[in-house]
């Protein structure tokens, strides 16, 4: 069950501003670039981001999965993150239903249990170009 969408309210004008500002640096964590269907305005969220196997990442989706930066990614079929420092473009999103949450990393599995998150999305690092 995703968090309530009142307190996802109050992340988006209270939270979100001052997580932007470390979001990129700490670990299990990025800012997601994403672009909006209808008005293509560029929009940077604070998201918890973990690295996969391979060029997989996994995005936990604490809202859910009808999150409006959700319909976005999977619409446009690619994001950008920044995490500890790093950018990367990443592609093929896809939601998952993990209830166990072995997509990510056992020290965050219980906080996520806790917050009863079971979605998440994977994407894969977009090969580079040139």
């Amino acid at each position: 069950m995703p968090l309530p969408k009142r307190l996802a309210r109050f992340n988006r004008r209270v939270t979100n501003p001052v997580l932007r500002h470390v979001a990129g640096r700490l670990p299990w964590f990025a800012i997601l670039t994403h672009v909006g269907r209808r008005t293509g305005r560029r929009h940077r969220i604070p998201v918890n981001l973990f690295r996969g196997d391979g060029d997989r990442w996994v995005v936990a989706l604490t809202y859910g999965a009808d999150a409006q930066w959700v319909r976005n990614v999977l619409a446009a079929g690619w994001c950008e993150v920044e995490t500890r420092g790093r950018h990367h473009r990443l592609v093929g999103p896809e939601l998952v239903r993990d209830p166990a949450q072995g997509l990510v990393p056992a020290p965050v599995r219980p906080f996520l249990r806790l917050l009863r998150v079971s979605g998440f999305m994977v994407l894969h690092e977009a090969p580079p170009t040139g």
